[in-house]
């Protein structure tokens, strides 16, 4: 497959996680950063290897065979930004980019090296699962912290939002994976928060609740 093809390929798998009844090429040309037309004859190309299912004006979904090369260039992004993270310091708002070029690296050896070497992680950076060698996704019970109640507590597992801004906001707020956070009390009006982050107060918008998963004590 060419980088663009990979691109599409992860671009609607991705899509499909949000939406179980098949992928708009209006969805996918927002992604993408294109015109619907361009999405069109891509998902042409895709088609004829088999790789997604698509019938003009139906939505799009990805194959058997289309699912499981999209989980590899996620599992190969993502275990890219651990060794990033992890083995060359870099902090977790940098990866995104790099990862993006260091996905389409072909050798399915080299990642499963890198993988051990790394001692086999589960999650990247972000809290988000990495597929294993067979695409099996491992079940992370987490959920939305603008969910929870007062006196809910629970500890930052994920964020929805992997902007280098919202990242760069979460540092600033010392707001990382793991913090304990506790909901001290919520307002009616515009449901922003007073919560408490490893016991430090701090007031947060919806937004920002939205964008951080925790899992409840």
């Amino acid at each position: 497959m060419t980088f663009s093809e990979e691109n599409y390929l992860k671009s609607i798998y991705h899509l499909t996680v949000v939406s179980s009844s098949g992928v708009s090429t209006n969805a996918i040309a927002e992604v993408m950063e294109t015109k619907a037309s361009s999405v069109t004859d891509m998902l042409k190309k895709l088609a004829e290897k088999d790789l997604v299912h698509y019938k003009k004006y139906q939505g799009v979904s990805l194959t058997e065979k289309g699912k499981l090369e999209a989980k590899m260039i996620v599992r190969k992004h993502r275990l890219w930004e651990v060794f990033l993270v992890e083995k060359l310091d870099f902090s977790w708002d940098e990866v995104h980019d790099i990862a993006e070029q260091l996905e389409h690296i072909k050798s399915e050896k080299l990642i499963n090296k890198l993988d051990d070497f790394l001692g086999n992680p589960t999650e990247d950076p972000h809290g988000d699962p990495i597929p294993n060698a067979q695409g099996l996704l491992p079940k992370i019970e987490k959920q939305l912290l603008s969910d929870l109640v007062e006196s809910q507590k629970g500890i930052c597992v994920g964020v929805k939002d992997t902007s280098s801004e919202f990242l760069k906001y979460l540092d600033k707020q010392q707001i990382a994976l793991g913090s304990t956070i506790e909901i001290i009390s919520k307002e009616t009006f515009d449901l922003s928060l007073r919560i408490k982050v490893d016991d430090k107060p701090l007031n947060i918008s919806n937004k920002i609740a939205s964008n951080l998963y925790v899992k409840l004590f």
